[in-house]
């Protein structure tokens, strides 16, 4: 079975402000890049667009790891998720979720895909996967912020 392990970063400079997003992607071996950025926008918006940028670029496979240092994001898609939907996309304050048009696309990939959700913590100096990975991704999003 083939698992591809995605990394994902956002970054704003300002926030709301201009920013990026940066994805790696790890699959047989072979790694890819990949960034994008915005004019207007958000830390969290970035964060999002990450997520949905790294499933959208998997290749196709049996199964995803998806490494955010994004807590939003992680809880979001993993335990929120389901009370938005279930509440006409509203918060638990009965506000409209905020960013609703990214979730409803990340919602909707995660259908199309088994992913298992993990945080890593961001900025990490050591030299395991997982820190050297998200800060290549972290990279990756702050070169992507227009200016």
């Amino acid at each position: 079975m083939n698992i591809i392990s995605i990394y994902t970063d956002g970054a704003c400079s300002g926030n709301p402000g201009s920013g990026g997003w940066g994805v790696v992607i790890i699959s047989n071996g072979e790694i890819s890049e990949f960034s994008g950025g915005e004019i207007d926008t958000t830390n969290n918006r970035m964060e999002l667009k990450a997520a949905i940028e790294g499933i959208r670029k998997a290749p196709q496979c049996d199964s995803l790891k998806l490494f955010t240092d994004s807590k939003y994001v992680k809880d979001g898609i993993t335990n929120w998720i389901m009370n938005w939907k279930e509440n006409n996309w509203k918060t638990a304050s009965k506000k409209n979720v905020k960013n609703q048009d990214l979730w409803k696309e990340l919602d909707f990939l995660t259908t199309q895909h088994t992913i298992n959700w993990q945080w890593v913590k961001a900025h990490q100096l050591t030299n395991d996967e997982h820190s050297v990975f998200n800060n290549i991704a972290d990279e990756l999003a702050r070169n992507a912020i227009p200016s």
